[in-house]
Parts: C-alpha cells; structure tokens; sequence
C-alpha cells in the first residue's frame, strides 16, 4: 500500500521542480537535480583520487599507490590516511565559504555525495567532526564539519559521534599562519570527553572538516583520538591545498 505522503510527494514534485528548478551551488546555472554541478563547474573541480597514501598530496610523485611521501615518512601524521574529493580552487572555496559563512547549510549534502566515494572499506567507523568552540558555535549556529558528517551517515544515525572530541579552548583564525605557527596554535587545544571516551575506544574514526590545509588541526584531532584509544583515524574532507598552492582559505 502507498502511502499518503509518498502520493503527495509524487503529485506535488513536478510542480515544485518546475517553480524551483535544481541550481549548481557554484554558479547558479539550471541543472537536472539536487547536489550535482553544472558541466562547467563540474569540469572545473580538480577531482582527487592519488598522492601519497597516508597523507594524501596529489602534487607527491610517488612509485606506486601503495607509496608514502618523504614527508610523511621524516615525520609521520598521526592520522592513519587522509583524503580530499578535490583540490582546493575557485570553485570548492566558493562551496566552502558558502557552507561556514553563508548559511548554505545544504552544500552539506552537495560535499558528502563527492566526499563518499572516499569513505569506502570504512563502513564500520565512526563519523567524528572537528569541533568547533562553544563560543563560535553560538555565533554561527551551526558546525559545517558536523553537517558533512551527518550527511556522509545517512539514516545510519548509530555511526555519528559529536560527543567524544572537544575543543577546550577557542583558537584565533588561522588562514595567515604557517603550518609551524598553526600547529603551535593547536597544540593542546583538543582533548577526549571523559563520560563520552569509551565510545571510541578500539573503534576506527572517520575525522570529517571541510577543508585541509596545512594539517595542524586534523593532525591535533587525531592525536587527541589515538590518545582516548581510537585503533586508527582516518581524515575525510571537501577539498584540500596542495603542498605547492597558496593558502588562500
């Protein structure tokens, strides 16, 4: 039996479709449904899928996909992979800016359907976001960290784990530093919830942020995560800058 709401639905969609057609959350452009990019912006994003395996730099040249970067290997991350669904540039920093700052919480969904082809083999971790600080909390209103992550669960609500990570104290922004300068910054800055840490213990995390960079803040998070007894972190984000790109975020 079909139910009311489903024939509501059905009726009332083409309607809605047609007075609110589907746009491309970069330019705005008439596309044929949610969350997708036109042809141009699409063509655009520089779509990532090699570098170095743990830390994920697609600029690394590197035997083979089994390969870890000379960085990584002098000085490993804490977090055991990481991966973007595309480099940093014009396009994803206008999705990305349009998600933290402009209240687009729906590019949430837009980011998690490029971001899950990322996530595969990982369907028994947990979705942890970066925290954000209580006090930028209430003045945004929302994490975009954590609207990624609730999108990449679905209706596997059992998967999302909000409590656990924290953030003990609030950072200045970050976007002018260097990577020395960020990760003093960091350092110390998160830590593991003590009645919400044994949901973590022996289990491995899926760490979600929007955009990486220099990867203080992700390598901060992980460490904190392996500290509380996470067995392995694996970072997950939007987009990420390129060993050689400016930071422009």
């Amino acid at each position: 039996m079909v139910k009311p709401s489903n024939i509501l639905t059905r009726i009332t969609k083409p309607i809605v479709d047609f007075a609110l057609p589907s746009r491309c959350p970069a330019c705005g452009e008439i596309v044929d449904g949610d969350d997708r990019f036109c042809l141009g912006c699409w063509q655009t994003l520089d779509h990532l899928d090699q570098g170095c395996m743990q830390c994920g730099d697609p600029l690394i040249a590197l035997a083979d996909a089994e390969s870890v970067c000379g960085a990584c290997l002098s000085a490993p991350p804490a977090f055991d992979t990481m991966r973007a669904a595309v480099r940093y540039g014009d396009v994803a920093r206008t999705i990305a800016l349009r998600l933290k700052y402009g209240g687009r919480v729906g590019l949430a969904r837009t980011i998690a359907a490029a971001m899950r082809r990322h996530i595969t083999g990982l369907e028994d971790a947990l979705f942890v976001p970066v925290p954000l600080h209580r006090g930028r909390l209430w003045r945004r209103g929302y994490n975009q960290a954590a609207l990624i992550a609730r999108a990449l669960a679905g209706e596997n609500r059992e998967r999302l784990n909000f409590e656990t990570l924290i953030r003990t104290r609030a950072t200045p922004y970050l976007g002018a530093m260097s990577a020395k300068e960020r990760a003093k910054i960091v350092r110390g800055v998160f830590a593991i919830d003590r009645q919400a840490g044994a949901a973590i213990n022996g289990k491995r995390v899926i760490l979600v942020d929007d955009v990486y960079t220099s990867g203080a803040t992700t390598n901060a998070c992980a460490k904190a995560l392996k500290r509380g007894g996470a067995a392995e972190v694996h970072v997950r984000c939007w987009a990420r800058v390129a060993s050689t790109d400016d930071d422009i975020y």
